[in-house]
């Protein structure tokens, strides 16, 4: 046995221990999975009706994929729980879809045909800050226990609104989350970051963070579906070299962003 191999087995036995214990108190069942992930979407104002069905579609046919659902079964577990939140203005995040344990292609299809069919609920600008601490809630108060917590961020901007993002981040790796980050491109840009950033820096600097936290790019070189596949399989799989087994329309241009902490 390998010391990576023994290590996680090691670290998947502490959590373990510790949520039976957290369990016999609450009084709860506690669903064990190897990762628990929210999907925190761009709702704001910056997103219409087709881009946002877009995402949720790219998002839940990534999630149903052959070589994600294969990197799932390879797990520890072999599960994962996910939710999906679209979020807004300071006061407007929306839990799209709650808790769904996924081990197989009937719970994927299941999730991504729900997401589908949920109507659209968040409204104003672009507060990265409070979506990041409804996530951290969220998974904090669910009634399942993963050996790693992931915040997965989109957007297509900067932080506007809320409470400092530093001060979120922050908050949450504190409490052992990782946040990631897939930074929506335009041609052209978006207006308000500093000094003429790029949006996929402004991430890397500002936004990601925790163990492995990287940031994915999607632009006009790099379909958004594409992006989204290839971060869902790199955050399953547990790091970037993962997503040398994904299949790529285009040339491969883009790429990764990481910072290490």
């Amino acid at each position: 046995m390998t010391r990576t191999i023994a290590a996680a087995l090691l670290a998947t036995a502490l959590v373990l221990a510790g949520s039976s214990a957290r369990a016999q108190d609450t009084g709860r069942d506690v669903a064990y999975v190897d990762l628990e992930l929210v999907f925190a979407a761009d709702g704001s104002g910056s997103i219409d009706d087709d881009e946002l069905y877009f995402q949720r579609r790219s998002w839940g046919e990534a999630l149903a994929s052959e070589d994600v659902l294969s990197a799932i079964a390879q797990g520890l577990l072999g599960s994962i729980a996910v939710a999906y939140v679209e979020w807004g203005g300071p006061t407007s995040q929306v839990l799209v879809v709650d808790w769904r344990v996924i081990d197989g292609p009937e719970s994927a299809r299941a999730f991504a045909d729900e997401l589908m069919a949920a109507p659209r609920g968040a409204f104003g600008w672009n507060s990265i800050s409070n979506a990041i601490d409804f996530s951290v809630r969220l998974v904090e108060e669910n009634a399942i226990e993963g050996t790693r917590r992931i915040i997965d961020v989109t957007a297509d901007s900067g932080n506007r609104g809320g409470r400092p993002l530093a001060a979120a981040r922050a908050d949450a790796l504190a409490a052992g989350f990782t946040i990631n980050g897939l930074a929506i491109a335009r041609p052209g840009g978006r207006p308000g970051l500093p000094g003429g950033t790029t949006l996929e820096d402004y991430f890397a600097r500002e936004l990601i963070g925790g163990p492995g936290a990287f940031v994915e790019i999607a632009d006009v070189r790099r379909p958004f579906e594409v992006a989204a596949r290839r971060k869902l399989l790199t955050e399953i799989a547990g790091g970037p070299d993962a997503v040398r087994s994904v299949a790529e329309t285009g040339p491969e241009t883009g790429g990764l962003a990481s910072r290490a902490e």
